[in-house]
């Protein structure tokens, strides 16, 4: 009936229609005026009707009502469309604009245009009543940035797209070796040096092939400020990362003195041009640990998440091992070697983020050596780091690598494009559980969600990156956001139904998605070499 994706907890159907014409008023009281002014936006440019904004409904006219339901949960809303128009009810603005934009897919796909196709057409949506509440709080999507720079206005349309998934949390990965992109005022070669490199290798790190032209690109401080205020228009958290200590080496380029200098001539490194794990990570330095201090507190400054994610994977040790000045600082604090070197990296910013009222989340490796209190964990390499971080006491993210990175393949045939990883289809993506059944209820409770990553080595535009995040990215969003069942009773069916409706959606804005029949003709990378591994991927 609603073809609804991702589906509500309830939805109950009436008889007939609610029409919007051009006497319909979209009504809203002052804590809704924000999702009022957003969905008001988006219809008319999409319907062509005018949809003048009141503060409550004229019998005679009809429309759309916003308001808030004490009642209800933060994100949890009611949508009733009856003979007095729409109402939708949430316990917040949050939960509200969640409702706002089910009302969208029930005005069907062309209410996703940025023109009317007809202004003659007719406007409805099906009397029914919707009941609805997320299951996660955390319902995310990283992007990649560093690997293949995404203009701002890139960032912001998907900031829409998870906005008409239920998304809330972009996970904004902003530094590594290949691009440091985001304007650091008091450390201006970040930018001036680290945002760009001479040549990009094409396809995985094995392959021969080389785009020979400089690739970069950067956010300026009034870029970030205008994407956060987008997301939070749209009740998304933006979240940054700032690598430490390791997927370093675009930072280094620009100031050599944050390397190992007593192991490596850091002065001839330049921003890294291929992919693969670096070994040229940050000297444990007191004048490393100020520079960064200094980079968190503009990060601080531009972005209000509660959480601010360090990075803190993939560091290999071989320099600091080799280092006199790492083996020093080892001996000086008493450890025990080169993880707990790290585990002590990780502590300083996660006192020195709480003692300002932020909380450090970081990568699995940042359990090796002991986590700081207070600090969360993305469980990426398997569930076995997030199952660890919630007996220990710590909150979590699910991001297992073998379910949820959408940079892996989608089939296993040859004309999938750059093939990386395990094999992970739109099936396998819905049938994904972000709570390890080995949990107990109290610790399933540090879970705080779940988070979809988009890594882009082999994504070279947008269009790349469409194509690897759909229709997976909504197979996800049904998971993180609805109560399904156990995942071998998932009705896999039925949501492939559902999903012939949304493509329509899906079209209307413009997704290359990957087709269900197999890529468009241009979607392929013939010769492009990728990594598959065959078989299918371990389950923990």
């Amino acid at each position: 009936m609603t073809e609804l994706i991702p589906a509500p907890r309830s939805a109950t159907a009436g008889s007939g229609e609610v029409r919007l014409t051009h006497r319909s008023r979209l009504c809203a009281d002052t804590a809704t005026q924000g999702v009022a002014h957003w969905l008001g936006a988006a219809l008319r440019q999409a319907t062509g009707l005018p949809l003048r904004e009141g503060r409550e409904l004229d019998d005679a006219e009809g429309g759309i009502e916003l308001r808030l339901a004490p009642g209800l949960g933060p994100e949890e809303y009611r949508l009733v469309s009856d003979g007095s128009g729409v109402l939708v009810e949430g316990g917040s603005a949050a939960g509200v604009f969640w409702g706002a934009q089910t009302l969208r897919q029930l005005l069907g796909p062309d209410a996703y245009r940025r023109a009317p196709l007809d202004r003659d057409r007719a406007w409805s949506v099906p009397r029914l009543t919707i009941e609805d509440a997320p299951r996660f709080r955390w319902r995310g999507l990283m992007l990649d940035v560093a690997r293949h720079f995404m203009p701002k206005e890139g960032v912001l349309r998907y900031l829409d797209l998870m906005a008409a998934h239920k998304l809330n949390v972009f996970h904004f990965h902003l530094t590594d070796d290949q691009g440091w992109r985001i304007e650091i005022e008091r450390h201006p070669r970040l930018t001036e040096i680290g945002s760009w490199r001479a040549r990009t290798k094409t396809g995985h790190r094995a392959s021969p092939l080389w785009e020979d032209k400089p690739h970069g690109g950067y956010y300026t401080r009034d870029d970030i400020r205008e994407i956060v205020a987008y997301a939070a228009e749209r009740h998304i958290t933006v979240v940054p990362e700032i690598d430490v200590p390791g997927h370093s080496q675009a930072a280094i380029a620009a100031y050599p003195e944050l390397g190992n200098t007593d192991v490596i001539d850091t002065t001839s490194l330049s921003v890294w041009d291929t992919w693969g794990i670096n070994p040229n990570v940050l000297a444990p330095t007191d004048n490393t640990l100020r520079f960064y201090e200094g980079v968190f507190e503009e990060v601080l400054e531009l972005f209000p998440s509660q959480f601010v994610h360090v990075g803190g994977d993939e560091c290999p040790k071989d320099q600091w091992r080799r280092s006199e000045t790492a083996q020093a600082r080892i001996r000086e604090l008493g450890l025990a070697d080169e993880d707990e070197l790290q585990s002590w990296f990780i502590k300083h910013f996660d006192a020195w983020l709480s003692a300002r009222g932020r909380r450090l989340i970081g990568w699995d490796e940042i359990l090796e050596g002991g986590l700081a209190e207070g600090a969360a964990v993305s469980s990426w390499r398997g569930y076995a780091g997030g199952v660890a971080a919630a007996r220990a006491g710590h909150d979590v993210v699910m991001c297992p690598e073998q379910q949820v990175y959408l940079d892996h393949r989608q089939d296993p045939g040859p004309e999938e494009p750059v093939p990386i990883g395990w094999v992970r289809t739109l099936e396998d993506v819905y049938r994904f559980e972000p709570v390890p059944p080995e949990l107990t209820p109290e610790e399933a409770r540090h879970v705080l969600g779940t988070q979809a990553n988009l890594w882009t080595e082999v994504m070279e535009d947008h269009a790349r990156v469409d194509y690897q995040a759909f229709p997976r990215l909504a197979a996800f969003a049904e998971v993180a956001w609805s109560a399904l069942p156990a995942p071998a009773e998932r009705d896999f069916a039925g949501f492939q139904s559902r999903m012939a409706a949304h493509y329509g959606r899906l079209d209307a804005l413009g997704v290359a998605y990957r087709p269900p029949a197999g890529p468009l003709p241009w979607q392929r990378r013939p010769g492009v070499l990728g990594r598959p591994i065959d078989g299918p991927p371990p389950h923990r």
